[in-house]
């Protein structure tokens, strides 16, 4: 009798675990997996001290690079926020999700991700869900300036970009209306997009870090940590910064950390003869203490990239106080840092300020990885690799119990170039605009427009020479064109 009570207990025991398994994750992955710290970047070429240029001030992600690998030579899918972030986020390259330009298509046209949960899992913060993972966004991780759809004008209906990604929206507003106000700040809670018509192009007069967005994206990124350090499941941490994008708006300190330092002049500030040469329409819609000439004055061009530096200088400082945090806590050595810029951005080469063009500066952004245990600390890595890489690295890395996802990832790991096994994982990286695609190789990029199939305003450069479009090669190495031409995607 009491046998049969003892059996029909446990029976009952047992299925309730499982219940409770497969409502917080059959795939529950405990708190000894890694976890993960993405730290994405708003417009953050790759120009920080560990990519040899002495004149930035940029310790803390130096001090992380060390820590880890840096690559030298990472290239995003397509020069925009948010298409850069969708390939990203769901590891699909435009070439087969078709985003090639779309800042809106995480909810909006052909791309959009459904509402409904899927069998698999629709976006990589979503699988670490799936998997046990608490997941947290503050900041810009998606398009959305705080995961939330909103237009510019706060015209939307708030519902969540990465449907089923997040346990939790975390990002503070501070005196800013929600979303697009704490993106495009100003000092005392001014925003390009409340309607008061402020457009400055810089602003330097702060003196606290927490009197704008990313000292306090900073700082909730902090409070968060010490959370997960008493929960009992490993975290996932979407920390998005704003700046350097424009406005340039910063603290006094970083403006004046530049005032006796000699900043480099453009090399090729002069219009580049380019079919994706661009008129840099946004930069040149905000107001300027200086003149409108095109191109700006050698002078102003320098005032331009002194506030650029001090909005890097700026966030280097809030990255800083986070990984300061994560040692503290104890959190290091089961932490996956990523710090990750989701495009370059001219600054005054060739005559461009800004991003949306399929050439190098444009393509070419920061990526450093620290694995404990894995990262071999210190190594510079050469080799081609693409956003959507990120998305498989971290599987390899954390192992997540839940490994579907709703299309196959179009990504490599990154692991064996970690741990030094490998040095390369392709031999060319493909980026897109539109319906222009641009193959780059260790020595050369090409860039053509697709028509009908067929490329079409082809054009070559030796990267080795200069990043900047200078010497079209295209019919002096017509071999080197036909060799990449290889390279491009078949029309379906």
């Amino acid at each position: 009798m009491w046998i049969r009570i003892i059996v029909c207990c446990l029976v009952f025991v047992m299925g309730s675990l499982v219940e409770v398994s497969r409502t917080t994750g059959a795939e529950s992955s405990g708190k000894s997996q890694p976890n993960v710290l993405l730290i994405a970047i708003d417009d953050l070429r790759t120009e920080l001290g560990c990519y040899g240029l002495s004149h930035v001030q940029s310790p803390s992600l130096d001090q992380l690079a060390s820590e880890g690998v840096l690559f030298t030579n990472h290239f995003v899918q397509v020069p925009t926020c948010g298409a850069s972030r969708y390939a990203l986020l769901t590891g699909r390259s435009p070439q087969n999700s078709g985003v090639t330009r779309n800042n809106k298509a995480f909810y909006q046209g052909a791309s959009a991700l459904s509402a409904k949960q899927t069998a698999g899992a629709q976006t990589m913060p979503e699988l670490f869900r799936r998997s046990g993972y608490q997941t947290t966004c503050i900041g810009k991780i998606s398009h959305t300036a705080d995961g939330r759809v909103f237009e510019y004008n706060g015209n939307g209906d708030g519902r969540d970009e990465l449907p089923h990604a997040w346990d939790e929206l975390a990002t503070p507003f501070g005196s800013w209306k929600r979303g697009w106000g704490i993106f495009f700040a100003y000092a005392n809670g001014r925003s390009r997009e409340d309607g008061s018509g402020i457009r400055d192009l810089m602003e330097f007069k702060v003196e606290r870090d927490e009197e704008l967005p990313d000292g306090l994206l900073a700082q909730q990124a902090i409070k968060k940590l010490r959370e997960f350090k008493q929960g009992e499941q490993p975290f996932f941490l979407g920390l998005g910064f704003i700046k350097p994008h424009l406005p340039f708006v910063a603290p006094k300190q970083d403006w004046e950390a530049f005032e006796n330092v000699e900043i480099p002049p453009v090399p090729h500030p002069e219009k580049a003869e380019s079919a994706y040469w661009h008129k840099s329409g946004e930069f040149y819609n905000y107001d300027m203490e200086f003149e409108k000439t095109r191109p700006l004055s050698r002078e102003s061009r320098e005032n331009v990239r002194r506030g650029y530096l001090a909005c890097v200088r700026y966030t280097d400082r809030q990255v800083g106080k986070v990984l300061t945090a994560l040692d503290d806590l104890g959190l290091r050595e089961n932490t996956v840092v990523i710090v990750w810029g989701d495009h370059g951005w001219f600054l005054g080469d060739s005559a461009l300020w800004a991003k949306h063009a399929p050439l190098e500066r444009a393509l070419k952004s920061t990526l450093m990885i620290r694995a404990p245990g894995v990262s071999e600390a210190g190594l510079k890595s050469a080799a081609l690799v693409e956003t959507v890489d990120i998305y498989p690295t971290l599987i390899d890395l954390c192992q997540p119990a839940f490994r579907q996802t709703e299309y196959p990832l179009d990504g490599k790991s990154l692991k064996p170039i970690l741990t030094g096994e490998e040095t390369e994982i392709r031999e060319a990286a493909l980026s897109y605009w539109n319906n222009a695609v641009s193959v780059r190789t260790q020595q050369y990029r090409m860039t053509a427009s697709m028509k009908q199939g067929e490329p079409t305003k082809i054009e070559l450069y030796d990267i080795t020479e200069t990043p900047d479009p200078v010497e079209d090669l295209t019919k002096s190495q017509s071999k080197v064109v036909k060799k990449l031409i290889e390279y491009l995607p078949r029309q379906k």
